[in-house]
């Protein structure tokens, strides 16, 4: 009871932390989005050129560098890596492609949920369908082979590349792009932005919070644990929009998302089979990489790569639905997915 209490707490924080984003200037439903803010940051530093969604989002930076000093202070910083780096560097791709047919990453999706949207319940079910299969062919002997021990300042270097990052947007935003309209021109202040992902950082950090292990857990080993942290965002995110007006249900008009059921079904799947397949959500990514893992750094450029290919091949959806090119992405990158998944897996037993 106790563990359950702690893992409440966290997505209680984590819940009043988007809440509090949302208000002081961060797009609706949109608050606290790792795959959204991973896409503005791509546009801030010129890797596409979407007008619309570029802005460095402190929030990523914060929840790095949360990770980074808790880790040091727990002493749980574990500099490792080489474990198929290339092959994590294009399911972080393929992941961001899916979450960008969806319209955001898990987390969004239950920010979303939390404000009336019925198009995220419905992909709900995509997302859980996705982390099945991944965990189907982790059963079977999927493995990307083990990482090794590596120098400190070979992990350090992830944090510090958010630190300069942070540098420039603080005193040479010069030499970042901004948007001046749409989601991008959406943000709380930086402090406030960079605090609040300090404290998700943290908090994910110490409860390993995970959205795909939230549900992998409880499917197939009755630890319901880290899905109370998950439940306790969206009890907290919903209250908090009913108080300040956010909550509206149904599925026409809701805020930076779209109504095709199929393609968020399928946009959330591809999501979490790949994230099973990486060994945890692309918040998770972050907060591995903040703690020294090389790996799931080279992850996360892959997120920036894809949100890079996605707006400057029109893949990412839009209000209007999604595109062409998005869903012949998807394709490739189910198709990409499934492969990476059959060639590393092993028959458990076998040499």
């Amino acid at each position: 009871m106790r563990k359950k209490l702690y893992m409440a707490a966290v997505g209680i924080i984590i819940g009043l932390v988007a809440i509090l984003l949302g208000i002081f200037g961060n797009p609706a439903n949109m608050a606290f989005c790792v795959a959204c803010f991973l896409r503005d940051t791509a546009g801030a530093l010129g890797l596409h050129r979407a007008e619309a969604v570029q802005y460095a989002r402190p929030e990523i930076v914060g929840i790095v560098l949360g990770a980074f000093i808790v880790s040091l202070i727990k002493k749980d910083f574990k500099p490792a890596g080489g474990s198929s780096p290339f092959t994590r560097f294009i399911l972080g791709i393929c992941v961001m492609v899916g979450a960008l047919v969806f319209l955001g990453c898990p987390l969004r999706m239950v920010l979303r949920m939390a404000g009336g949207d019925i198009n995220a319940l419905i992909g709900l079910f995509g997302f859980a369908g996705g982390i099945l299969t991944g965990t189907a062919f982790l059963n079977k002997g999927f493995t990307l082979k083990r990482a090794y021990e590596q120098p400190r300042l070979e992990a350090a270097a992830f944090p510090a590349a958010n630190v300069l990052l942070l540098v420039l947007l603080a005193s040479a935003p010069g030499f970042l792009l901004f948007s001046e309209s749409g989601p991008g021109s959406m943000h709380a202040p930086i402090l406030m932005s960079l605090c609040g992902g300090l404290i998700a950082g943290v908090a994910a950090q110490r409860s390993r919070l995970c959205f795909g292990g939230g549900i992998r857990n409880a499917v197939f080993y009755k630890d319901f644990d880290v899905l109370v942290s998950i439940g306790a965002i969206f009890v907290t995110v919903l209250i908090g929009n009913f108080i300040t007006g956010g909550f509206r249900l149904g599925m026409v008009n809701q805020p930076i998302s779209h109504t095709e059921w199929i393609w968020n079904i399928l946009g959330l799947y591809l999501v979490g089979f790949g994230s099973v397949l990486l060994g945890g959500c692309p918040l998770r990514q972050l907060v591995l990489a903040g703690s020294g893992n090389s790996d799931s750094g080279i992850t996360v450029l892959g997120f920036l790569a894809g949100a890079a290919i996605c707006h400057n091949f029109g893949i990412a959806s839009g209000a209007a639905g999604t595109t062409v090119n998005g869903r012949i992405a998807f394709g490739v990158c189910a198709a990409i997915v499934f492969a990476v998944a059959a060639a590393n897996t092993v028959k458990i037993g076998s040499k």
